[in-house]
Order: structure tokens, then C-alpha cells, then sequence
């Protein structure tokens, strides 16, 4: 059996999976839609895509397509999967499903209607390092977790004109430490507080973001986390992370394009971690498509669902409720508002 695949939106992450798609057997990569797409023809053709096209409706009424990949922007996330639910494609759609948890209950509403699979892209749950840890904490190698801490700094910011629409750091940078503290800890965050300043550039407070920020979590389960972001670590993508339990801890360190160590007289030295987010997640990206499609053709549940997506939307948006207010936030249970403290 083979699943037929169409991508709506061929930008960076688009073109990504649009070449991990085209290295799995079972699939057959048919269309490609964007909204400009003449600068795309000669790729179209170098990658065998059958259908460039600048409709995506061509995708969603193509009775030959199965699933589809949302790569658009944030901003069209939320309508794009009503309308592949509608017409009855499993759907893979990028991080975050929408700016607004409102929008994005209606619509993994209209996906459980539909019954369709949705795989939300937080690709770092694939990541073979971090999906050690979480295999520890499940066998409780480490005991009971007390502390969760997790490291992500960008190499360097984006530009202005990105950080204007995305939604704000933790919305767009920090909700994948958000997926990963549920992930890795198999517990819901039940309380939020952020500290956030500018210190890596005043053009991104300007725009109205922060580019530096602390925040600490409480789980349900009784143990705390605490993350660190910010916009440029200037040696690299520094992406660790650190269980610790009442038996021992577990921690991942950043990926190095080699593991040698170098020691003289004089100093000791290694390499620095890898630069850019795609060398460091080649793999994960790989993964999280491999394993949408088998859980479409087995059957089978996909490993990050709407729902976690929606959680890590919550979080994002109480981490900048308690920026705003300097309080924590307490999170409750589906459906119900935050609630400042």
C-alpha cells in the first residue's frame, strides 16, 4: 500500500520534507502547492513532483491524495486543516497549529469529526538523544523525577521582519521546550512563570518581543523545570537537556560534528555544537515523517498529536501571561482559562 502526499507551502521546512518524503518507499510525493511558483519550476522538476501548482485547493480535491503536509504560515495553519479535514486528508501540519488556542480547539474539533490523523511537527520528540532520556524516565532508570532542566539558544536571531509575525518567543521558540518538558516528563505543566529581557538586540524589543527568558514550570506530578532561552548563543545551537530523579539523573549533551577532545599543555579544547537547527535535527525531521506515514498506514497513533500541540499553546500562552503580569500562572485542565496567582 502506498500513501499519496501533497505539500502545501514550499518554504524552507517545506523543501525539507519534500526530501524526506521522497526517500520513503511507500510513498508517492504527487503535488506541491505555493503561492508563488515560478521561481519553483526547476526544483519541481529536479524532485520528480508531479503537480506544481499555485492552488492548494488542487491538492485538498484530489481524490488520488491521502495526506498532506502543512508548511504554509502560522497564520493559515488553523483554516487549512478545517479544510483537509473536510475532505477527508490525514494531515501533518507545522508548529504551532495557530497563535490562538480557540482557533486551534475548532480546529482539532473538525479532526476528530472528520477522523482523520493530525501530526503536529515538534520534531525534537524524535531526536534519538531526548527520546533516550524519555525511555529512561518511563523504565525509572533515574527514579522518580525531581528536575527537569532544558538549554535552547539560537545561534543567532532571526530578522525583524520575522519577529514581528511570530508570534513572540515563546510561541515560536520556546513551545518546543514546552512540547518537550510534557514529552519528556510524561506529566502536564500545571503552573508557568517567565522572566524575559532584551539583551541580544533592542531592535527585538522594539518590535515588541524579548529575546532572552527564564521559566520555570510545575507538573502535575509534583516535580519542576526550568528552561533558558535566547536568540544567539554565539558558539552555536546549544540544545541540552537534563532529567535528575531520586535515583540518579540523565543528560543530553549538543551534537558536535565530532566527538574529539583535544588536550595540550596549553589548553583543552573540542568542537563547537553544530551551528543551525537542520544539522542538528536532520535525523528527527527524517523520523517524524517516517513515523507520520506508518501510523497512517498501520494504523496506528501518531507520536505528537493536535492535542499536544494545543498544550504547548497553552503553556506558550500563560509563559506570556506571567511576562506581562510578573505573577505565576496556574494551568488548568482542557477547556478552562489560566489562572493568575
Amino acid at each position: 500500500m502506498a500513501l499519496t502526499v501533497g505539500i502545501i507551502g514550499a518554504g524552507r521546512i517545506g523543501k525539507i520534507h519534500v526530501d524526506n518524503l521522497r526517500g520513503i518507499s511507500e510513498v508517492r510525493l504527487k503535488s506541491v502547492s505555493d503561492v508563488v511558483i515560478d521561481h519553483l519550476e526547476e526544483w519541481a522538476k529536479e524532485k520528480q513532483i508531479e503537480v506544481l501548482t499555485a492552488n492548494y485547493q488542487d491538492i485538498l480535491n484530489d481524490p488520488e491524495i491521502n495526506a498532506v503536509f502543512i508548511c504554509s504560515p502560522t497564520t493559515t495553519h488553523a483554516n487549512l486543516i478545517k479544510e483537509a479535514a473536510a475532505a477527508g486528508k490525514h494531515i501533518f501540519c507545522e508548529k504551532p497549529v495557530s497563535f490562538s488556542v480557540e482557533e486551534t480547539e475548532e480546529a482539532l474539533e473538525e479532526v476528530e469529526a472528520a477522523g482523520v490523523k493530525l501530526q503536529v511537527g515538534f520534531n525534537r520528540r524524535f531526536d534519538p538523544n531526548f527520546r533516550k532520556i524519555r525511555e529512561l524516565v518511563q523504565t525509572g532508570d533515574i527514579g522518580v523525577p525531581h528536575i527537569l532542566k532544558i538549554t535552547s539558544r539560537d545561534p543567532e536571531p532571526p530578522g525583524i521582519d520575522y519577529i514581528k509575525t511570530s508570534g513572540g518567543l515563546f510561541m515560536d521558540m520556546a513551545i518546543h521546550d514546552f512540547d518537550m518538558a510534557r514529552y519528556i516528563m510524561d506529566s502536564e505543566v500545571v503552573e508557568v512563570f517567565a522572566n524575559g529581557a532584551v539583551l541580544v538586540d533592542p531592535a527585538i524589543g522594539e518590535a515588541g518581543d524579548i529575546d532572552t527568558a527564564i521559566i520555570t514550570l510545575k507538573f502535575a506530578n509534583g516535580a519542576l523545570g526550568v528552561i533558558d532561552n535566547s536568540r544567539r548563543a554565539a558558539y552555536g545551537y546549544d540544545q541540552r537537556l537534563e532529567v535528575f530523579g531520586d535515583q540518579g539523573a540523565a543528560q543530553a549533551e549538543n551534537n558536535r560534528a565530532n566527538t574529539v577532545e583535544i588536550s595540550t599543555a596549553q589548553h583543552v579544547s573540542k568542537e563547537k555544537p553544530l551551528y543551525f537547527f537542520l544539522e542538528r535535527y536532520t535525523q528527527a525531521y527524517i523520523d517524524e515523517v517516517n513515523e507520520f506515514v506508518t501510523a497512517i498506514l498501520k494504523n496506528q497513533e501518531v507520536i505528537c498529536s493536535g492535542y499536544d500541540g494545543l498544550q504547548a499553546e497553552r503553556i506558550a500562552k500563560a509563559a506570556k501571561e506571567s511576562l506581562e503580569t510578573g505573577a505565576p500562572v496556574q494551568l488548568q485542565s482542557a477547556g478552562q482559562s489560566a489562572v493568575i496567582l
